[in-house]
């Protein structure tokens, strides 16, 4: 039996003979069921390739996520370096070492 003829089976049975809870229930699972299959079919990921992309995918994302980051902390670090040199290079024009560099 399909998703959608279990829940139209469901749903005969509710009206036949009434709407208990475990009939609810299963109502909305098969409902819930059916509708996360059809929207997986939708977007593509129905397939038996499906988990292995979405698995490519997290991979590379992870990957993005870590270059972003130690990119950025490339940058912060050669920014403390350039003001560190910038700090020692006027410390010593004020100590009076600017002699020493000519």
């Amino acid at each position: 039996m399909s998703g959608g003829s279990v829940l139209a089976e469901l749903m005969a049975q509710g009206v036949r003979e009434g709407t208990d809870l475990v009939t609810l229930r299963a109502i909305a699972e098969e409902a819930g069921e059916l509708g996360a299959t059809r929207a997986l079919a939708r977007m593509g990921l129905s397939d038996e390739r499906a988990q292995a992309d979405v698995k490519e995918l997290r991979e590379l994302l992870t990957a993005w996520r870590e270059a972003k980051s130690s990119a950025w902390k490339a940058v912060v670090g050669w920014v403390m370096r350039l003001g560190c040199a910038l700090l020692l290079a006027g410390l010593a024009m004020r100590l009076g070492f600017q002699e020493w560099l000519k």
